[in-house]
């Protein structure tokens, strides 16, 4: 059987010690979830395990999160859709946005469902992905702040999600800065600065966050513990959260280099293995997953001496050794899995996905002191005062 395996104990191991670190930091956090494109199981267990605010970036992921865990916070995590302004008003408590034209909708539609919607104003601040331009934001702020059904919680920016902007210091105090301006402009107070991400980890351990920087959305931290600076794992995070565990259906002792001349016909990328030669020979493994079900190129076979030899579109080949290592048809191959893999694997409609240990045990177990408390965000912020200037 080909499954992917969700190790409940290490997601709260790794959602403890995430939340840990923002408390070190003074800041609040909502976990992103769109990697589990709406796993019933998982949400129920990280309800158990105490997450009280989610965030996700699809409406199909939304609805089964108001289904299966409804009395929690949702955040909408990309730029809304004018056709799509009424579900994400009914489904989510904020938003992230950066045109006048969107947040005038929701406040329309806010107003029709009786609701306030929050929202934090993204800047572009060099990654080219989502946000209004500095220049223009003295003007932005102005045009939004009065309407009536909508909640200024602050400003924000995504780093390094498209580019791959390195976050620095200079970066994030731009952003400290530009929330100061609106602040002293307008005499109205900004509670929230949304900048962090699993890739702001690394300086937030450093002690290099602006303590201004007060919210962080954080996902492939805590489902695979990823270092997205250096690489490897963050310390003190566990990578076995998540892994994919492949069915053997082949294992024959074959040459390790194709025989004859080839080409670049094959549809796929090639992978190229390390240290073969022409005539040297070793077992291979051949298991039922291939390009169809995930990126290959981000799977890495949990054994270190199994290498990937190569994928088509059903079918992925493991170089195991000078010998089957113990391994017999009908096994099992694992594998860590990279975040487009992971995000290809639990979209595809081809692959099980398992809770480890099942939902109503680990529920039925779980005491009081495993739980840890990630709290929902908008009621703990305060009515927004104006800004008092001196004399």
């Amino acid at each position: 059987m080909n499954r992917i395996t969700i190790h409940l104990e290490a997601l709260r191991h790794n959602i403890g010690q995430v939340h840990r670190w923002m408390e070190g930091h003074g800041a609040s956090w909502t976990l992103v979830t769109k990697v589990l494109c709406g796993h019933t199981d998982t949400l129920k267990a990280l309800q158990t395990i105490g997450v009280r605010c989610m965030g996700d970036t699809r409406l199909s992921n939304l609805r089964a999160i108001e289904r299966t865990v409804p009395d929690l916070e949702a955040w909408y995590l990309r730029p809304p859709s004018l056709s799509d302004i009424g579900e994400i008003v009914r489904l989510t408590d904020a938003s992230l946005n950066s045109e006048r034209k969107i947040i005038e909708a929701l406040d329309a539609e806010a107003g029709r469902q009786g609701k306030t919607h929050s929202i934090v104003v993204m800047i572009e601040l060099g990654d080219l992905r989502e946000g209004i331009l500095p220049s223009s934001l003295v003007e932005f702020y102005d045009a939004i702040l009065h309407l009536p059904n909508i909640r200024m919680l602050g400003v924000g920016a995504n780093i390094g999600c498209l580019s791959g902007t390195v976050p620095n210091v200079d970066l994030l105090t731009q952003l400290v800065l530009y929330r100061e301006l609106l602040e002293l402009k307008f005499e109205r107070q900004l509670p929230m600065i949304s900048a962090g991400s699993s890739l702001l980890l690394p300086l937030l351990l450093k002690g290099q966050i602006p303590k201004a920087i007060n919210h962080f959305r954080i996902g492939e931290a805590v489902f695979l513990g990823s270092n997205l600076v250096n690489g490897g794992t963050l310390e003190g995070l566990r990578a076995d959260a998540i892994q994919l565990e492949a069915e053997v259906v082949e294992i024959k002792e074959k040459s390790l280099v194709p025989v004859g001349e080839t080409s670049s016909v094959t549809p796929f990328e090639a992978i190229t293995p390390e240290d073969t030669a022409p005539g040297q020979r070793g077992y291979r493994a051949i298991v039922a997953v291939g390009q169809l079900d995930t990126d290959v190129t981000g799977l890495t076979p949990i054994n270190p001496r199994f290498k990937i030899a190569g994928a088509s579109s059903d079918l992925t080949v493991v170089n195991v050794g000078d010998d089957t290592s113990g391994l017999r048809i009908g096994d099992s191959i694992s594998f860590h899995v990279n975040y487009a893999a992971l995000v290809r694997l639990m979209s595809g409609p081809y692959i099980d996905r398992v809770v480890i240990p099942g939902v109503e045990e680990f529920t039925s177990g779980f005491s009081g002191e495993s739980r840890v408390d990630v709290p929902p965000i908008l009621d703990s912020i305060e009515p927004v005062p104006s800004v008092k200037r001196d004399g």
